[in-house]
């Protein structure tokens, strides 16, 4: 710091110095505003270099990670569509066992057994329907068979994958409840069709149950990742975020500064006229 001769007033050392002081104290002051304002400790690099790329670093992983809980909820909805599908299968299928049970009795006559082999061929049709026609996420058929080597992104990085696969055509032909591989024409023959469609309930009921695994490892994953992005977030904040209180209180303390400065810059500019009782 510059000490200023009274007797030398072509420098105003002492006014230079005053100035120099205000301004630095009147930068501060915008600091702690824009701190404030923002609710931010770095608004630029410049703040703190180090801090503002580990920042940006933190907040790219929370993206990332509410992304990726983004992905999961998709996933999870496309495997309760399939799953929906399945059971309203199975609920088909247990109306055929109904019916072919019904048939397995030489109470019948032809007509009843007529009217009876008609209906399960008009539930196989039905069958075929949820399959291709209703069964499917954004167009994309889920339990035809095709619905497999899929992945879902469920983490910030690279690689971070779940696979997702639906495995099995589910249609009549698949589980042979067709018109051609359920017989009820006699009591004999729809036993056979029984077993046939007893094989069928347990074959949708295998996908259901690799389905139910994949849904609870995906709400596992959702936890995880939620847990994740909750500590992520307290991390950046440690290190972004401004402690109000404190640049409240810097603030204050600054302006009470700025105010002295500019006192003493004004006594300062005055003082060099001391130099005229030099010469009366």
């Amino acid at each position: 710091m510059g000490i200023g001769d009274f007797s030398r007033i072509g420098t105003n050392v002492a006014a230079l110095e005053a100035q120099k002081s205000l301004n630095a104290i009147s930068s501060k002051i915008a600091v702690n505003q824009l701190r404030l304002s923002t609710g931010k400790r770095i608004n630029t690099a410049e703040d703190d270099a180090a801090g503002f790329i580990i920042g940006k670093g933190l907040e790219t992983r929370v993206r990332g990670l509410g992304q990726a809980l983004s992905n999961i909820g998709d996933s999870k909805n496309v495997l309760a569509v399939a799953e929906g599908g399945l059971q309203s299968i199975v609920g088909i299928l247990q109306t055929m066992k109904e019916k072919a049970t019904q048939a397995a009795s030489d109470t019948l006559g032809g007509a009843e057994r007529s009217a009876i082999e008609a209906q399960l061929d008009d539930l196989a049709a039905e069958i075929d329907s949820i399959v291709s026609k209703d069964t499917t996420f954004n167009g994309v058929n889920l339990i035809d068979g095709t619905f497999t080597g899929k992945s879902t992104q469920v983490g910030a990085n690279a690689g971070d994958t779940l696979s997702i696969n639906i495995v099995g055509d589910h249609d009549a032909e698949a589980l042979t409840v067709t018109d051609g591989s359920l017989d009820v024409a006699s009591a004999t023959a729809a036993s056979t069709a029984i077993a046939r469609i007893d094989n069928a309930i347990g074959q949708v009921n295998n996908t259901i149950r690799s389905i139910g695994s994949l849904q609870a490892r995906l709400t596992t994953k959702e936890s995880t990742i939620a847990s994740a992005i909750t500590n992520t977030e307290a991390s950046k904040s440690r290190i972004i975020d401004a402690d109000l209180a404190k640049e409240q209180l810097e603030v204050t303390k600054n302006q009470i500064l700025q105010q002295t400065a500019l006192v003493m810059l004004a006594q300062a500019n005055v003082a060099p006229q001391n130099v005229l009782q030099l010469l009366g």
